[in-house]
């Protein structure tokens, strides 16, 4: 299997893993009907394609349960909240441990600033939260694919404190036009629902 085809295969190779694994998420896990064009994006980085199926696969993990505590998750159907919250944990908790086994330090910190902020943006009650955290998943996406530019750390602290999430949606656009992903993010924006319009 080809990079790119790992990458785009990295929601049903997360399936298969969950169901394995004969835990008490395991019997909830159902057939992926959505793409892994977040985890697409984040591996066709220069610095990610030698490995582009385990990036990608990583964070659509991170991704999962993100949707597990604030949407409508693709891979798990919980029985009731608690368990969504639990299953929600185990797969930030799941996707970090890949990124240290991995030794990639700057992504962790990506990522833990990713869940970190979501969750403030969806306490705050804010009728853009989930517009916010949808430009907040793209810009995180593509600073793991190229790393975080100064633009994106300045724009991400702004829009953690309340700030418009104009600036960091910008820095994300550039950063990807740069490395050639601009393709990629824009298959990114379509599958969380974002559209460049939303932000006025």
């Amino acid at each position: 299997m080809t990079p790119g085809a790992a990458a785009g295969a990295a929601l049903e190779q997360l399936a298969g893993e969950l169901r394995a694994e004969n835990s008490v998420i395991s019997p909830h896990v159902i057939d992926p009907s959505s793409p892994a064009a977040l985890g697409v994006l984040a591996s066709s980085g220069p610095r990610r394609r030698d490995r582009a199926g385990e990036y990608a696969g990583i964070v659509e993990c991170v991704r999962e349960g993100y949707l597990l505590h604030y949407g409508y998750p693709r891979l798990i159907v919980p029985p009731d909240p608690d368990l969504a919250l639990l299953a929600g944990d185990y797969l930030y908790a799941k996707g970090l441990e890949r990124l240290a086994t991995i030794g990639d330090g700057e992504s962790v910190g990506e990522l833990s600033d990713l869940i970190t902020i979501s969750a403030q943006l969806h306490a705050g009650g804010s009728d853009r939260a989930e517009r916010d955290a949808a430009v907040l998943w793209l810009a995180s996406a593509v600073a793991v694919a190229v790393g975080p530019s100064p633009a994106h750390e300045q724009a991400k602290r702004a829009i953690a404190a309340g700030g418009p999430a104009e600036p960091l949606h910008a820095a994300a656009r550039e950063s990807a036009a740069q490395a050639g992903l601009s393709e990629q993010l824009a298959r990114a924006s379509e599958a969380v629902g974002f559209s460049p319009s939303y932000l006025g």
